[in-house]
């Protein structure tokens, strides 16, 4: 059907050059009976109008900022109507809405570039393989689970009513991931006193930020890190290089540290950290004992890369990183004599086989020793605890369990970290 024969024409405005759009859609617009569109825009339409001395055409103005009126008003007349919508209707848009209420046999939409777009093109940046999400009356997990994939870029609608771009920057800060993004607002775009703004700390919110802003989040080119200014354990997440197909999969600083603990590291001897993951429980052991000799294991393809990679940043050195099944390394005996008998030993990440993990352990094990597993499932242990009881000269179990503060607008909720068990043995 053509458009000409749509009750309800929704047209998307680039607001870059209004003037210009009215005059260019002139043709369509005189044809209508009732205009409506965000307060804003309506007020542009009335200044060109005026500008262009046009008086003798009688326009029904409904602004749609209360939306359910909007809707109320048209469903109560029908007249021929332009609905003027900022960027793609169709698009986090007014268009979602009339799509409920009216037949698309009424409906047409002529999109423009959204605000998304703008804002790209305004830093000359390609975004197609950018991610986006909205928080307009969402809850706040959604930017969590969002950001914590470590998109190279992110786009977010913020919700003005819940703090807007101060709530973003709070979640980014309680996530520890501020210092890996570069912080943007855009405020009032396409509009001649819009607003771009990097944000490098709190402090530099405008304070009469717009309630019309987007953020976007750019993953900044990291500077080399320098070990020294780390502290000795309890790094933050953050800085440790993860696999990109799968981040956020790491053992979190809050258990790192309690599983260091309950290592109690010796000042020399040999660990083994057996699914080491991105090597961090172990690299940290080493920052704590210089002289410790560490065996990384992990099965990953890459692992080893990353490994290399997380040492070279916190500054510390294995004696040995192995990329394969640790069955198969106990098997074909890939482990030098010098690193074959372990003082300390973590596993995680063993899964279905990590009782054989474990059994392989025991046989090698010659002095004493302490073996800690963390585990996410309770469904494992009674296994494992037959297995190591026989053989240590104490074993306990104990569950562990850390939230992070986030944000929500002026108030903070707690947001729940996996509950991790720590069965713990130990050798004499």
């Amino acid at each position: 059907m053509l458009k000409e024969s749509k009750q309800i024409h929704v047209i998307g405005i680039d607001t870059s050059s209004v003037e210009s759009f009215f005059e260019s859609k002139k043709k369509q617009i005189f044809t209508a009976e009732r205009i409506t569109g965000p307060k804003r825009i309506l007020d542009s339409f009335k200044t060109w109008l005026k500008h262009k001395n046009i008086k003798n055409h009688k326009f029904e103005f409904i602004a749609t900022d209360k939306l359910n009126d909007f809707i109320d008003s048209l469903r109560k007349e029908e007249k021929k109507t332009i609905v003027f919508s900022g960027g793609d209707p169709l698009w986090f848009g007014i268009g979602r809405l009339l799509i409920q209420n009216f037949p698309l046999s009424k409906l047409y939409f002529e999109p423009a570039a959204t605000s998304f777009q703008l804002a790209f093109s305004r830093l000359g940046k390609p975004w197609q393989d950018t991610k986006w999400i909205s928080l307009h009356g969402r809850d706040s997990l959604l930017f969590e689970k969002a950001i914590k994939k470590l998109p190279s870029s992110l786009v977010v609608l913020t919700d003005s009513n819940r703090g807007g771009a101060k709530e973003v920057y709070q979640l980014l800060h309680s996530i520890g991931l501020e210092r890996k993004y570069e912080f943007w607002t855009f405020e009032r775009l396409g509009y001649k006193n819009e607003r771009i703004v990097k944000i490098n700390s709190f402090e530099d919110f405008p304070t009469d930020i717009d309630p019309l802003h987007l953020v976007i989040l750019f993953e900044k080119v990291e500077p080399p890190i320098k070990s020294k200014d780390l502290p000795l354990f309890g790094i933050e997440d953050s800085v440790f290089l993860q696999n990109s197909d799968c981040p956020g999969l790491m053992t979190k600083r809050e258990i790192r540290v309690q599983l260091l603990a309950e290592l109690n590291l010796p000042k020399q001897g040999v660990i083994w950290d057996i699914g080491s993951g991105v090597g961090s429980i172990g690299l940290e052991a080493l920052r704590i004992s210089p002289n410790l000799k560490l065996v990384s294991i992990d099965k990953r393809v890459g692992s080893k890369n990353i490994i290399e990679e997380n040492s070279r940043r916190t500054g510390v050195t294995p004696s040995l990183i192995i990329e394969d099944d640790a069955l198969n390394i106990f098997k074909q005996n890939k482990i030098a004599p010098n690193l074959l008998h372990p003082h300390r030993v973590i596993i995680g990440g063993g899964g279905s086989n990590s009782h054989l993990i474990v059994e392989e352990v025991l046989k090698l094990i010659n002095s004493p020793c302490i073996l800690v597993i963390p585990l996410i499932s309770l469904k494992s242990i009674p296994r494992l605890e037959s297995i190591l009881k026989p053989k240590v000269h104490k074993l306990s179990i104990s569950q562990h369990q850390s939230y992070r503060g986030v944000s929500i607008g002026e108030d903070i909720r707690l947001s729940p970290l996996n509950p991790v068990f720590i069965l713990k043995g130990e050798i004499q």
